[in-house]
């Protein structure tokens, strides 16, 4: 099983799980909460038929990666990131998040720039602010996060079960684009996650990225559902267009938050097209 040091706790290391598959321009792909990195298998058997090298791995706190009690911040995030590239020394990377993975992409681009990386995607994006303040008044209000943390709180196992009706919008498209055996799939996936990690990230949702979005200096693409009701279409995707450089934009009309998983016809020729330039 691969794994990478990215940091200690306790003298013990703090370590990332991640799988490295096929040859060719390499494809790093950053997973959302509260998946792991197998996630998107309907975009990987893709990418690899087309000659792509494709990295996946799990974020500290999720999936086969260490579950330690701190680091859960972009920053953090981002720092893991860049150890796991520079250990696999990638270059001309294509560098792509869904949802919470949106912010390792900005945040590592903003922090470290693009030397590495030849493109981004963005599916589901976090930025640029997901926090209404005074100078954000596009942002959703603070009191839904703080509910979101006490009712991580008070029962994990059934907040998950609510969210994943939100994730896939179950009401509209169970039995035609989400089975019941995926949403126990992403389920059992959400469970086996760091109890503390399901609590502590929720406030790194709420991280300014607007400076890291402006300093994006590669091409970009953001593929985001209209019907998304994790991350509002109007407070994430909207917004985007004007504050990037170089940004192809692909709306996926009804599409829920996990679009990768429910609308792959629509998904998967944008992206392959993306990263074939």
């Amino acid at each position: 099983m691969p794994r990478i040091t990215v940091g200690q706790e306790n003298g013990q290391d703090v370590v990332l799980h991640f799988d490295d598959h096929g040859s060719g321009r390499p494809v790093v792909l950053i997973h959302g909460y509260p998946l792991d990195g197998r996630s998107f298998e309907k975009q990987e058997r893709l990418l690899l038929q087309n000659g792509f090298r494709v990295i996946t791995y799990d974020r500290r706190g999720f999936g086969w990666s260490s579950q330690p009690s701190t680091g859960y911040d972009y920053d953090t995030f981002a720092a893991d990131l860049k150890v796991l590239l520079d250990a696999l020394d990638l270059s001309d990377i294509v560098l792509a998040g869904f949802s919470m993975g949106t912010g390792e992409v900005t945040r590592y681009l903003g922090r470290y720039g693009s030397d590495r990386v030849r493109k981004a995607v963005l599916m589901g994006a976090v930025p640029p602010f997901l926090l209404k303040t005074g100078d954000n008044p596009e942002g959703v209000d603070g009191s839904v996060f703080e509910g979101i943390k006490q009712a991580v709180l008070a029962d994990r196992p059934a907040y998950f079960t609510t969210f994943f009706d939100n994730f896939f919008n179950v009401d509209t498209y169970r039995g035609t684009r989400i089975s019941d055996e995926a949403c126990q799939a992403a389920f059992v996936t959400a469970l086996a996650m760091s109890p503390l990690a399901a609590h502590d990230c929720v406030d790194a949702w709420l991280t300014d990225f607007r400076e890291d979005v402006a300093r994006i200096d590669v091409p970009t693409l953001l593929i985001h559902g209209d019907a998304d009701r994790i991350l509002p279409y109007s407070a994430t995707a909207a917004r985007l267009p004007a504050l990037m450089k170089d940004l192809t934009v692909v709306t996926v009309e009804g599409g829920p938050h996990n679009v990768a998983w429910t609308h792959p016809e629509v998904v998967n020729p944008a992206l392959l097209d993306f990263v074939r330039d």
